[in-house]
């Protein structure tokens, strides 16, 4: 019979103590963090890019409304130069003259098309609009405080996202 004598060494085994597991999940995390983070922005931007695409076209397509119309109100006195409605003018589909978009206002969740019908898409729910028209000259012509001496009406259309500018559309439109 063999008897073996002599002391036996214990071979560490190889691996990762519980604080350098921790300090690499750490490092891991800030690393992942560092290139995610341009994505979450761009991301963020991405969207107000489509928000202000959309204000723009909701702008654009009122004042386009606007401008369809005559200078001058067809039915009404040469010399009626106050902007707004006249009476029994109680919307766009009743206007009949540029000016009468004056103080229009479509507010928050009631964005119209141009047949008058709330758009029911959820990506217009948070538009407003509002339209505001003055008569204006152009520098060749002398500033006048006279309206009927006017050639021309400023007509600006503001779209707002939640309350916040995202689209102003201003234009000119002459007799």
């Amino acid at each position: 019979m063999i008897i073996k004598t002599g002391v036996y060494h214990r071979t560490r085994t190889r691996g990762f103590t519980l604080a350098e597991a921790m300090l690499a999940v750490t490092v891991l995390g800030f690393a992942a963090a560092g290139v995610l983070l341009p994505f979450v922005s761009g991301a963020a931007v991405r969207a107000e890019g489509m928000r202000r695409t959309l204000g723009a076209a909701l702008a654009g397509d009122l004042m386009e409304q606007i401008v369809r119309l005559p200078f001058h109100d067809p039915t009404g006195v040469a010399s009626d130069y106050s902007p707004g409605p006249e009476s029994g003018e109680t919307g766009p589909a009743n206007f009949d003259n540029v000016d009468d978009f004056h103080s229009y206002t479509e507010l928050q969740g009631q964005v119209k098309d141009a047949a008058g019908a709330v758009f029911t898409d959820p990506k217009y729910a948070n538009y407003s609009r509002s339209v505001t028209c003055a008569y204006a000259t152009v520098p060749p012509q002398p500033a006048q405080t006279d309206p009927a001496k006017c050639n021309f009406i400023l007509v600006t259309v503001q779209v707002n996202y939640s309350g916040k500018n995202v689209a102003t559309l201003s234009r000119l439109v002459s007799e």
